[in-house]
């Protein structure tokens, strides 16, 4: 049987995104293809659905299929839950951690200006989006964070080098109001009252598992 059409249904039917070196371990080692023929497999089948509404989209861990972005708004509208909300903090958070890590959450908050909650940091934990990376040798050894493959597949992407630039983000206009976390809300008290500037945080495209 053809290689590519063999590929095509391993990835179509993973639950997860998928490596070529993950798909060759799918194979019986006997007939297990040389990496090379299954990444060959893999781009002819991404340009085989260039025109499709569902495309081969590769991610930090692998690759996956996916709706387009263009009609993933569509897609969601079959499924009741709504996505999540997160606080300006939280986001803000996440963003000094994805642009200068590794960072302490004392970084964060001499960047912040303010003081980081320990819901902030759990939220981001649990959603695997980070992890402490290592720890800083100054006295207490604080853990220093950094982002995951998880955070990158979620926002679909490869690499940190695809996030905007600074530049970038300076010019983009924020105009939804915020929806706090309830374990969020007692930390933001402390904080300096900052006007809403709610951010809606949306999966880049949202797709029934297939392939991720």
């Amino acid at each position: 049987m053809e290689i590519q059409r063999i590929v095509e249904a391993i990835l179509f039917a993973a639950n997860r995104s998928m490596t070529c070196k993950d798909i060759q371990q799918v194979f019986p080692e006997i007939e297990q293809p040389e990496l090379a023929e299954i990444q060959n497999a893999v781009d002819q089948i991404a340009a085989e659905y260039q025109s499709r509404p569902v495309e081969l989209k590769q991610v930090a861990s692998g690759y996956r299929f996916q709706v387009r972005q263009e009609l993933s708004r569509w897609v969601q509208r079959l499924f009741e839950e709504k996505p999540p909300k997160y606080s300006r903090a939280l986001l803000e958070t996440l963003a000094i951690i994805a642009y200068r890590q590794p960072v302490t959450r004392g970084d964060i908050e001499d960047i912040r200006g303010v003081s980081v909650s320990s819901g902030i940091i759990q939220t981001l934990l649990e959603r695997e989006w980070v992890r402490v990376v290592a720890h800083k040798e100054v006295p207490g050894r604080p853990g220093l964070y950094g982002t995951t493959k998880q955070f990158l597949d979620y926002f679909n992407i490869k690499s940190l080098s695809e996030l905007p630039t600074l530049e970038q983000i300076q010019e983009l206009e924020l105009t939804p109001e915020i929806t706090q976390a309830p374990e969020q809300e007692a930390s933001e008290k402390q904080e300096t009252r900052e006007e809403p500037t709610e951010i809606r945080e949306e999966p880049s495209e949202t797709v029934p598992e297939t392939g991720a």
